[in-house]
C-alpha cells in the first residue's frame, strides 16, 4: 500500500499530465450544499454521502465527487470551450466495502466542447489511456445513450418508460419492471384486489405516513392506467434484451448495432453516434480492434451519465475498483445550466490505486 505522500506525489503528476495538454486546475470547495447535488448523484451515491447541518448553508455534504461541482461552476462562469483538471479528496460511506477507504484523493479530466462531441469522447479516454499506458490495465465500455434511446422507444406508456429509466441504474429492479411490463411476470399479490374495488379508499384504516389522501388516489389511478394497458410487445422486450447482452470489440459491435436499429429505429441516432465515435478513436490511435464494449456496462455507475461510458480496470487485481471511470454527462449540463446546456465528458483517475497496480507489477 503507498503511502500517503506518494500518492499526492502520483496525483500531481498526473495534474501536471493534464494541464501539459491544456487543461485549466480548478479546485471545488470540499464542503457542498446538499439539496440539488443529492439528488443528482442516484442512489448509491446518495446512500454513501456524508450529510451534516450548517448554520449558513443549511443541509451540506462532504464532496463525493468532482464532476457535479465542476459542472456548476463551467454553467455560471465558464468560457466555451473549456477544459479543466483538478485533484482533491472526495468522501464516500464505506457500509459494505468496509475495507475501502472512505476518503481517497481522486485526479480528473472534463472537456465542455459542443463542436464535436465523438471527438471529445476519443479525446478524454485517450488521455486516460495514454497516462495509464504503463499500467496494462483493461480498458471496458458502454452507452448509455443507446440504452436510453431503446428504452424511450419502446410501445409502451410514458409511465413505465419513466419507470424503466429511473431504474436502468438499479438493473435487478429494471428487470422485474420489464418482466410485469411485458407481462412474463404478475403484478404484485394484492393489487388486482385493491383495483378492483369501486373506491379503495373507502375504508376505516387511518391515514398514516407522508402522502396524503389525494396523493394515494392519485397513485391508485396510475396503477389502474398501469393494469389497462397492453404488454409491451415481446420482440421490442427481446431486442433491447439483446441490446444489454452485447458484448465484443467495438470495431465488430458496430454491425450488430446497425442490425437492431433496422428493426429498433428509436436507437439509429446513438448508433450514429456509436460509429462516429468509433472513428474518433480510431483516429487519436485507440485500437479498436481490441477494445471492449459491453451493453450493459455502466448501469452500477453514476446516474448523471447518459452516453459514452468506460473504466480501466486491473485484471491481475480484481479486488480493486476501477482505477480510472469517465463519461458523457450532457443532461447534467441541463439541470445545472439554468436554461443553458453544452455537450460535456469527462474522466477521473484514483492514483491510489494506479500506485498499487504499478507496485504488484514491479
Amino acid at each position: 500500500m503507498a503511502d500517503a505522500a506518494a500518492i499526492r506525489d502520483e496525483a500531481a503528476r498526473l495534474l501536471a499530465f493534464f494541464e501539459a495538454r491544456g487543461a485549466v486546475r480548478v479546485e471545488t470547495p470540499v464542503l457542498q450544499p446538499a439539496e440539488t447535488l443529492l439528488d443528482l448523484y442516484g442512489e448509491d451515491i446518495r446512500a454513501r454521502a456524508y450529510v451534516t447541518a450548517d448554520p449558513v448553508v443549511g443541509e451540506a455534504m462532504l464532496r463525493p465527487d468532482f464532476t457535479v461541482p465542476v459542472v456548476q461552476m463551467h454553467m455560471a462562469h465558464g468560457a466555451e470551450p473549456a477544459r479543466y483538471t483538478y485533484a482533491g479528496k472526495v468522501f464516500r460511506k464505506q457500509e459494505e466495502a468496509t475495507h475501502r477507504a472512505p476518503e481517497y484523493l481522486q485526479v480528473g479530466y472534463e472537456v465542455f466542447d459542443r463542436a464535436d462531441p465523438a471527438a471529445a469522447d476519443a479525446e478524454v479516454f485517450a488521455l486516460i489511456a495514454e497516462v495509464l499506458a504503463p499500467l496494462g490495465l483493461r480498458a471496458a465500455t458502454g452507452d448509455i445513450g443507446l440504452l436510453i434511446a431503446a428504452i424511450s422507444g419502446l410501445t409502451t406508456t410514458a409511465r413505465r418508460k419513466a419507470a424503466l429509466l429511473r431504474h436502468l441504474w438499479r438493473p435487478r429492479r429494471f428487470r422485474t419492471l420489464l418482466d410485469r411490463f411485458s407481462g412474463r411476470a404478475p403484478a404484485p399479490a394484492g393489487r388486482a384486489d385493491l383495483l378492483a374495488r369501486a373506491d379503495p379508499m373507502a375504508c376505516d384504516a387511518p391515514l398514516i405516513g407522508l402522502r396524503s389522501a389525494a396523493e394515494i388516489a392519485e397513485r391508485i389511478e396510475a396503477l389502474r392506467e398501469d393494469a389497462a394497458a397492453p404488454p409491451i410487445p415481446a420482440h421490442e422486450v427481446r431486442l433491447l434484451t439483446d441490446l444489454m447482452a452485447l458484448r465484443e470489440t467495438v470495431d465488430n459491435i458496430a454491425e450488430h448495432l446497425q442490425d437492431l436499429a433496422v428493426d429498433m429505429p428509436a436507437i439509429a441516432p446513438a448508433v450514429a453516434r456509436f460509429t462516429a465515435r468509433a472513428e474518433a478513436l480510431a483516429a487519436h490511435g485507440v485500437d479498436i480492434t481490441r477494445l471492449d464494449f459491453e451493453g450493459s456496462y455502466g448501469r452500477t455507475s453514476l446516474e448523471y451519465y447518459d452516453g459514452f461510458v468506460f473504466g480501466f480496470y486491473a485484471e491481475t487485481r480484481p479486488d480493486l475498483p476501477p482505477v480510472a471511470t469517465g463519461g458523457r454527462y450532457d443532461a447534467l449540463t441541463r439541470v445545472l445550466g439554468q436554461g443553458g446546456e453544452i455537450p460535456a465528458v469527462g474522466a477521473v483517475i484514483r492514483p491510489e490505486l494506479a500506485l498499487q497496480v504499478a507496485e504488484g507489477r514491479a
